[in-house]
Formats: structure tokens, C-alpha cells, sequence
């Protein structure tokens, strides 16, 4: 069923579907307006000639570099995981024989 989640960005709202998991919707949607906040707020300091469309591209190559660094550690601890099971399974082994 799909429902409709509204976010602020630049003062004003944006609403789009959401297909299922609401909740996820709207903190999916929260995450980007606060990233673009963040982001704006950084670079008002900085300088007052940043177009709305470079806060909200930056917000969102902020978002991918986090989840891409999300992803490569969760590899490498998959990776850790498996190399002590393994290691654990020879041990185990070693000791019944």
C-alpha cells in the first residue's frame, strides 16, 4: 500500500510514495534533510554564492562515501568472521583427534 511521506529541504516540502515500510521511508527522507542542512550550514559560512543544487549534490556524495564505508567494513568484518570460524573449526578439529 503506498503511502505519502513529506520532507523540508530549503523550506520547502517534498512529497513523494513511500511502497511499504513508511517508517523507513520518512528516516531515509530525514536523513537527507538533515544531511543537506548540515551541509548548507557548512557552506553559508564558507560563502553566500552556493547554488541549491551543489548543497543538495554534496549532501547526497556525502551520503553514498558513508554507505560505501559502511559496506567496506561490513566486508571486512564478514571476512574476519569467516577467517575465525575457520580457524575455530580447525581448532576444534585438531582437539577431537
Amino acid at each position: 500500500m503506498e503511502q505519502i511521506v513529506t520532507i523540508e529541504i530549503f523550506g520547502q516540502p517534498h512529497t513523494f510514495k513511500a511502497d511499504s515500510d513508511v517508517t523507513r521511508a520518512k528516516e531515509v527522507a530525514d536523513l537527507l534533510a538533515k544531511e543537506v542542512a548540515r551541509v548548507e550550514s557548512q557552506l553559508i559560512d564558507a560563502s553566500s554564492n552556493i547554488s541549491r543544487q551543489k548543497i543538495l549534490i554534496l549532501a547526497a556524495l556525502n551520503i553514498a562515501n558513508e554507505n560505501m564505508e559502511l559496506k567496506r567494513n561490513h566486508s571486512k568484518l564478514l571476512e574476519d568472521v569467516a577467517q575465525r570460524t575457520t580457524k575455530l573449526i580447525g581448532t576444534l578439529d585438531d582437539s577431537v583427534q
